[in-house]
């Protein structure tokens, strides 16, 4: 059936409804929701545990056996700390390479077909690192591997985000933070179990290969659940779109607040797509201004997923084990702090996710910066003095580090770009954001090796300076989207455009028009049937009076 643009009283025919009809949802309200968290969270304990896996695997004894170019330490060749980096932070290009190609990729494949694509990639990665029998298949493995995770890591949050009522959005996402504790800490552990197979290479096979499970749960479950209600509506597929919404919030095609939802999502596409004269998504759109702002916004995504990274938060979740070693603990030791750390990180993320919608995004940016900042500031001091008494202290200190990433960037960084762009850039916009997180990954876990074996504590001070750096910026340009609708920050950066003003100061206020409201429809600049009956009223009550 033909659906025209803006054409209101066609979705309310008998014949768009049937068609609503003959898309039956298996899931419905909270099953639903819970389904879809699972399965999200499932693609973040997958990269959570991605990334710590090879924390304690670089010093095992097997690992260095087939890989020793990863050996470091007296006696050993200069360049060996650089090869090791190189080893850790190529699996980032991979993953910046991945998330990149979703600019092109996402919006044409959708949502579930792109996760299921980054699951089989991951699945095919994994397999090659778990047989690697020399470096350079190791690092073509780990750039294999990373292309999936990219892909994943850019559309699993937008996915999430566009299928999450308002209300909980920020901690429904939080719990995929969360998650990339968890697979951190499951990483640890396993790679401490598997530690006293001193004689085989199962001590390191099995660690790389036990990720592959998640893989499949991911894969197999994405199969259940139903695709974005928001892409439905770009790709044209609007009475899909509609069944699925009715599912979510577990109410009738026909109830007034999905229709609400409904109207808000259609017009934020029309609109959009009114701007462009093909109606497809081109990319120099991304550098537009107006009531959009799209380029302020991907910037604000952009920059948020550098901030995560540029933290130093990877110098702990990499190089753990390490750490460990270098306060002079032996390598048991070393593994169950390691391990520990990793708990305790996870069980501070689950704080995040009760504050996150109570407390909003921008203070606990802001804290998790500040702490952060003293933090690496004590770390670099008590480096310089290196007694027992201080490495304890330190030991503690990269405890502490954690809590307060976890609180502060840890999930936020994969909720914020999802929530800040307009549904027509987010896939271009998460594909940007999220590339800009593995590149960072990249300079940081690459710089590490190197930044210890030639400044040792002053490469605290560096991470130091970043944080502090962080807390002016975030304070200054950093709009918040607490308790508001995706569409809502449409109306948001509009309504600063028309008014000339900060687009923070407008989110701060409390007298903002929800989206598909006819005050709505008037700041954005869609002439609706509501809003054009509502100003019809308006014109004829000041006749009246006149």
């Amino acid at each position: 059936m033909s659906e025209e643009k803006g054409s209101r009283p066609e979705y309310d025919s008998t014949q768009f409804e049937d068609e609503v009809a003959s898309y039956p949802q298996r899931l419905h309200g909270a099953k639903l929701t819970a389904a879809i968290a699972f399965i999200s969270g499932t693609g973040f304990t997958l990269f959570g545990y991605d990334q710590g896996v090879m924390s304690a695997l670089l010093t095992a004894n097997q690992f260095e056996k087939v890989f020793p170019e990863v050996v470091t330490g007296v006696g050993q060749p200069a360049n060996h700390a650089t090869l090791q980096s190189f080893l850790v932070a190529i699996y980032e290009i991979g993953c910046f390479f991945g998330a990149l190609s979703n600019l092109w990729v996402g919006d044409r494949l959708g949502r579930r077909r792109t996760i299921v694509l980054g699951g089989v990639i991951m699945i095919i990665g994994a397999i090659l690192q778990s047989t690697s029998y020399g470096y350079a298949q190791m690092v073509v493995a780990r750039i294999v591997t990373g292309l999936g995770n990219g892909l994943n890591t850019s559309t699993v949050p937008s996915y999430h985000a566009e299928c999450s009522p308002a209300a909980k959005r920020g901690s429904l996402i939080m719990i995929e933070g969360s998650l990339i504790t968890f697979g951190v800490m499951l990483s640890y552990w396993i790679d401490f179990a598997c530690f006293w197979a001193k004689d085989s290479s199962v001590q390191w096979r099995f660690p790389i290969a036990f990720q592959i499970v998640f893989a499949l749960i991911m894969i197999f479950g994405i199969g259940f659940l139903p695709e974005s209600p928001r892409w439905l509506i770009k790709a044209g597929r609007r009475a899909e779109a509609l069944a699925v919404l009715s599912a979510l919030e577990d109410k009738p095609p026909s109830d007034a607040s999905v229709r609400q939802s409904f109207h808000a999502m259609t017009e934020a596409v029309e609109l959009e797509e009114g701007n462009s004269p093909t109606g497809k998504t081109a990319l120099s759109e991304l550098l537009t201004g107006g009531r959009g702002q799209n380029f302020r916004r991907v910037c604000l995504g952009v920059v948020v997923q550098c901030f995560q990274q540029i933290t130093g938060i990877n110098l702990i979740t990499y190089y753990a084990t390490l750490l460990f070693e270098r306060l002079g603990l032996s390598d048991v030791k070393s593994r169950i702090l390691a391990a520990c750390n990793g708990t305790e990180y996870f069980l501070f993320s689950l704080l995040a996710i009760v504050l996150i919608d109570r407390i909003g995004r921008r203070k606990l940016m802001l804290f998790g910066a500040v702490g952060q900042c003293i933090t690496m500031v004590l770390l670099a001091v008590l480096g310089s003095i290196n007694n027992s008494a201080a490495q304890i202290v330190s030991a503690v200190l990269l405890f502490v580090f954690n809590s307060f990433f976890a609180l502060g960037w840890l999930g936020m960084t994969w909720l914020y770009p999802a929530e800040i762009v307009g549904l027509r850039m987010r896939g271009p916009a998460n594909a940007l954001s999220t590339a800009s997180n593995w590149i960072f990954n990249f300079l940081v876990v690459m710089i590490t090796g190197p930044s210890f074996e030639n400044i040792n504590w002053g490469t605290y001070i560096v991470f130091a300076a970043l944080n502090a750096l962080i807390i002016p910026i975030v304070y200054i340009y950093f709009p918040e989207t607490a308790g508001r609708s995706l569409e809502d920050m449409d109306v948001v950066f509009a309504l600063a455009y028309n008014e000339g003003v900060s687009p923070v100061a407008v989110s701060l206020r409390k007298d903002v028009p929800a989206a598909g409201t006819p005050e709505a429809d008037r700041i954005l600049g869609v002439n609706s049937p509501d809003a054009i009956r509502e100003d019809f009223n308006d014109n004829v009550k000041e006749e009246k009076k006149v």
